[in-house]
């Protein structure tokens, strides 16, 4: 692991104040749950999902022991299932005068030489990382519409949608998807005044990736990046408000690459 220091903590300026934005996969230590306290910080009201029920209720519970019940609510949901998508969006309906703001954060990944890979893996990887984020994008976009246009879509993709990885290739694929689908979305929803744009990252580090991700390889993932050390999961978080804010007004169907790496 780097012994490099991360920079300092920035502080909220208010870029997302009165806005509600749907963060998913948001419980725990991750990017999503960095991306929930970094819009709360800067005035937004979240609602967070995550599969994991017990970890979600733990991160409710603290965001709004800081920040306030009125701004934090969740409720479980498996991307994967379309009627538990339909209820996280109509939910955020019922609790606000509508929806500004989502964050697809869901994904998930796996390491396997593609000559081992079953069908199985492969389908779970593409299931839940791009057709999760197809199906979140899909209901953001027809709230949107249906409330008149105006709205925000983040996507999480990643560096291995451009830059090849050995063992994943399942992976790598999703989020190559989930660049173009960024892209497609963007030019369609640009007639009801939404953004689509999504954030790549390359190494972001959190307790739970540390623990499935041998010191070899975390040090050889390291050694690419220009600084010596891997991102705080708040500095692609910062990325995500600039990009939900309107900061980012012109900005639409673009990949922003959130990363040091070596060209």
């Amino acid at each position: 692991m780097s012994d490099v220091e991360s920079p300092a903590y920035v502080s909220g300026h208010g870029l997302l104040t009165g806005r509600t934005a749907v963060i998913t996969a948001a419980a725990g230590a991750g990017i999503g749950g960095a991306t929930a306290r970094r819009f709360l910080e800067e005035g937004a009201r979240v609602v967070i999902s995550d599969a994991h029920a017990r970890r979600l209720k733990e991160s409710e519970e603290a965001l709004a022991a800081e920040f306030g019940a009125a701004n934090v609510a969740s409720l479980p949901c498996d991307v994967t299932d379309e009627r538990q998508v339909e209820a996280l969006f109509a939910l955020a309906g019922e609790l606000h005068d509508g929806l500004d703001i989502v964050v697809n954060n869901a994904g998930l990944g796996g390491t396997c030489a593609l000559a081992d890979m079953t069908d199985e893996q492969w389908s779970r990887v593409l299931d839940v990382t791009l057709n999760g984020t197809f199906r979140c994008t899909r209901a953001a976009l027809r709230r949107f519409r249906d409330q008149g246009g105006g709205g925000v879509v983040v996507n999480n993709a990643s560096v291995v949608g451009w830059r090849a990885q050995a063992g994943q290739a399942h992976y790598a694929a999703a989020k190559a998807g989930v660049m173009a689908l960024t892209r497609c979305a963007a030019v369609e929803a640009a007639e009801y005044g939404v953004r689509v744009n999504a954030v790549s990252p390359s190494l972001a580090m959190h307790p739970h990736l540390v623990k499935v991700t041998t010191p070899e390889l975390l040090e050889e993932l390291t050694g690419r990046e220009a600084f010596g050390r891997y991102a705080q999961p708040w500095e692609v978080a910062n990325v995500m408000v600039f990009l939900a804010s309107g900061y980012s007004s012109y900005m639409t169907g673009e990949v922003v690459s959130v990363s040091s790496q070596h060209a």
